[in-house]
């Protein structure tokens, strides 16, 4: 039992804070459908399709059962064959490039930009080949890729582009929504997203119609009408629970967004102030991005990372790192020979990286016990001060 004297830790996440003004709201949503006697699509999935769509800034949004089948889905709709090439980042989630494999073709291995974390648009152009055909750019931790010079590229060289959009709902790229600027953009609902639900759930959104009709025909088992198969397809439709759920939760993205930007404010003022930006290497929102802070990822150098961290979690704070392992060094994808030479900085990222706590109920003296305790830790540690100087 803890001692009463005992300073509290701060979680990574908490989802039960940021949820529990909404109980009553849920447990309501929760019922009609319960009563309502229809769990597979229908008006809840309906609703939550137009307010995505519209929070997306699209013409289309399409449910479906997770972020990963959105994924697959969508190189399903672009009708991505084996032997085509996909162009994507090492440094993501393994579900970015198994929608590849799954349908036969090759994933090819991007580094990625220090500052952002996010695929290098400069280095796209040189892996092109004429089994290229699509980019599959990542805006990591809820931030966009470079989706200018991706969709020059992709319009010179007549490449599809599906952005996964998992952990960037909200985001900007020069004023135009995440999900919305590449051919198709794929969601993911998992709890832990800035629009988390209440187990798995995903979404597609896109400006084609042809993709959007396609798109929901494959998430259906390719039926249409009922048991005329047109292609083979899914079932990976969005249960009415879970839609009826982010319903409720989808009004308040924006403020849940408002409170993941101030917290990064409050880290990037306090590391100032405490002379840490030269041992953690803040990140910074570019420019052309509206940043949503899915994650606040900081680079702990000197190989101390994991030695940083255990003192945190000895003093009860919550971190993750992602990703230690990068795709390219997965077992199930060493068949692709991948170059380790071209990947150096996804490489030194998942030596590096350091998630902390970033969720929109953290409290002011949350976030500064974090700050107090790295800077405890970082003005300790020798190695940490040799590789920062």
């Amino acid at each position: 039992m803890a001692g009463s004297n005992e300073i509290p830790g701060v979680p990574l996440l908490d989802v039960l804070r940021d949820n529990e003004p909404l109980n009553g709201e849920f447990i309501e949503a929760a019922t009609r459908v319960i009563l309502s006697g229809q769990y597979v699509g229908g008006p809840d999935v309906q609703k939550l399709e137009q307010l995505l769509a519209r929070t997306c800034d699209t013409r289309y949004a399409v449910g479906c059962a997770s972020g990963s089948d959105a994924l697959l889905l969508a190189l399903m709709a672009i009708d991505l064959k084996p032997g085509d090439e996909v162009l994507l980042p090492s440094f993501t989630f393994f579900a970015t490039a198994s929608c590849v494999t799954r349908l036969g073709a090759t994933p090819v291995f991007v580094d990625i930009d220090p500052q952002t974390f996010n695929i290098d648009a400069d280095l796209i152009e040189d892996l092109i080949t004429s089994r290229t055909r699509a980019i599959i750019p990542v805006h990591l931790f809820g931030q966009c890729a470079d989706m200018s010079a991706i969709m020059d590229i992709a319009t010179r060289h007549s490449l599809r582009v599906v952005e996964d959009c998992a952990q960037s709902i909200g985001a900007t790229w020069c004023g135009r929504q995440s999900g919305s600027i590449g051919d198709i953009g794929c969601f993911s609902f998992y709890p832990t997203k800035n629009l988390g639900g209440f187990g798995d759930g995903g979404a597609l959104t896109t400006n084609d119609a042809d993709l959007a009709d396609r798109v929901r025909l494959l998430a259906n088992h390719g039926m249409r009408p009922r048991y005329y198969h047109q292609a083979v397809g899914l079932n990976s439709r969005l249960d009415s629970l879970q839609a009826a759920l982010l319903n409720v939760k989808i009004p308040h993205l924006a403020g849940w967004t408002a409170a993941r930007q101030r917290n990064a404010q409050f880290y990037q003022r306090a590391f100032v102030a405490a002379g840490l930006c030269d041992y953690l290497a803040p990140p910074l929102a570019s420019g052309e991005c509206g940043h949503v802070w899915n994650q606040y990822t900081v680079r702990i150098p000197g190989g101390q990372r994991d030695v940083v961290r255990q003192k945190l979690a000895d003093a009860r704070i919550g971190t993750e790192i992602y990703y230690p392992i990068p795709l390219h060094k997965q077992s199930c994808f060493a068949e692709f020979n991948n170059d380790r030479s071209s990947l150096v900085q996804t490489e030194k990222a998942t030596n590096e990286v350091l998630s902390l706590p970033i969720f929109p109920g953290l409290q002011e003296e949350e976030l500064g016990r974090v700050v107090d305790r790295l800077q405890d830790i970082l003005c300790g540690c020798e190695a940490v001060r040799r590789e920062a100087a």
